[in-house]
Parts: structure tokens; C-alpha cells; sequence
């Protein structure tokens, strides 16, 4: 819940012209507050960014109050949408049940929908990590098309802690992710405290295909870093 649609401006001012120093073949996906789509939306048109959504409900209207619909959001030109955050689980009650329901319907209106799946610091000490995960998976993905999927895992102890998930650790993690899957291509992304300082490491690892950045994507130097990582 950051920036208005001033400050996004002042940001794409200060962001945009890094892009020139991307390399080909880089996707580059801003997820902002519901406010500010539209404008993003026109200024992004024929850039490289491409826009999501933070969430989105699983019914197509009705009376959800404080919820957005999938048509909503494809008319606001998104093509991808963020579901099951952890902050959206721990502070609004978001069950693997309802994170299935969001996915599907993001699917249903041509939306790519980007699971996030991780375990608190207490699951990790006891232990719990790998069943947890597998139990957000197998609940998460029911009928869900892997062809059009992004999937982050945020250790949810490393959210904006400073504790970043140590790169080989991160890497295993996603791996067992990808072995989950029947779609062995899906794109898995780690999140949990990435910064211009480890990003390099985190993107030379070989099961990670990207980054879920939050506090460090809000300020235009240090973002454009992450996406201008260096290959190791």
C-alpha cells in the first residue's frame, strides 16, 4: 500500500530510463495499489513493463465490498495478478480454499495469476517447510492450468525483516516446488527481502527464474538494479 498516483509518476520518471540498459529476453512486472492501474497503464503502453494486480476476487461482480473482479482488471490493461501473499493470508484471512478460487478466476478472464507459497519462522524451526508447502500446492493449484502460472516463494520469516533466505537454501526450496508440478517450466520466483546487494547471488542460482521484490522495488535506483542484475 504504497504510493499515489503522483508519486507513482515521479517514480517511472526516475525508473524508466534504466530500462534502457536491460537485456533482451527480461520480464519486468509492476504490481501497485488498485489506484494507481489506469495511469500506469497508459503511461506503460508499448514499454517493457508489463502490469499486475495485488489481488483479485473470485467472483466476476457481486456484492464483495472492498474487492475487485477479474473484467476489472483486464480492462485496466493487467495481465498479471498476485495471489495468496502472505500479508493477504496472515492480515485477511486468506485460506488455501480461497487462494484456489482466486486462481481459477484469474485464469477464467485471461489473467496470469502468481501464487505465493511460504512458511513463518515458527513452521521452519519446527520443521514444517517442505509439508507446508506441499500442502499449499496440492490445495492451491485444483484445476488450475500450469501453462499460465508464475509461482513465489517468500520464506514469510524474510519479509521485510532484512533476514534474506540464504541463495542455496532458496534454491532447494524451489526446486522441491518445481518437482511438485506437472508443468516442470512454470516460472518460480523467489521473495523475501531482495536488495540490489544479493540479488546477483539469488539470480545465479539455477532453480530461481526471478525475483517477488517488495520494499526495495519502491525507490527507482535500487529497483532498477534488481532488474539490471548481473549474470554471475
Amino acid at each position: 500500500m504504497y504510493k499515489t498516483q503522483a508519486e507513482t509518476q515521479e517514480f517511472l520518471r526516475g525508473f524508466l530510463p534504466h530500462l534502457e540498459e536491460t537485456p533482451q529476453g527480461r520480464e519486468v512486472i509492476l504490481c501497485p495499489p488498485f489506484t494507481d492501474l489506469s495511469v500506469l497503464s497508459k503511461t506503460l503502453h508499448g514499454s517493457l513493463i508489463q502490469l499486475g494486480a495485488q489481488n483479485v476476487h473470485w467472483e466476476e461482480y457481486g456484492a464483495y465490498t472492498g474487492e475487485i473482479s477479474g473484467p476489472m482488471l483486464t480492462e485496466s490493461g493487467v495481465r498479471f495478478v498476485i495471489v495468496g501473499h502472505s500479508e493477504r493470508r496472515q492480515y485477511f484471512g486468506e485460506t488455501d480454499a480461497t487462494v484456489n478460487l482466486r486462481l481459477r478466476t484469474a485464469q477464467r478472464f485471461g489473467l496470469t495469476p502468481i501464487l505465493c507459497v511460504g512458511e513463518t519462522k515458527q513452521q521452519r524451526d519446527a520443521g514444517e517447510t517442505e509439508s507446508l508447502i506441499a500442502l499449499q500446492l496440492d490445495k492451491g493449484l485444483v484445476d488450475i492450468d500450469q501453462s499460465n502460472l508464475v509461482i513465489a516463494y517468500e520464506p514469510i520469516w524474510a519479509i521485510g525483516t532484512g533476514e534474506t533466505c540464504e541463495a542455496g537454501e532458496a534454491n532447494r526450496i524451489i526446486g522441491l516446488i518445481r518437482s511438485q508440478l506437472t508443468n516442470p517450466n512454470v516460472s518460480i520466483q523467489y521473495g523475501g527481502s531482495v536488495k540490489p546487494n544479493n540479488i546477483d547471488e539469488i539470480m545465479a542460482q539455477p532453480e530461481i527464474d526471478g525475483v517477488l521484490v517488495g520494499g526495495a522495488s519502491l525507490e527507482a535506483e535500487s529497483f532498477a538494479r534488481i532488474v539490471n542484475f548481473q549474470s554471475v
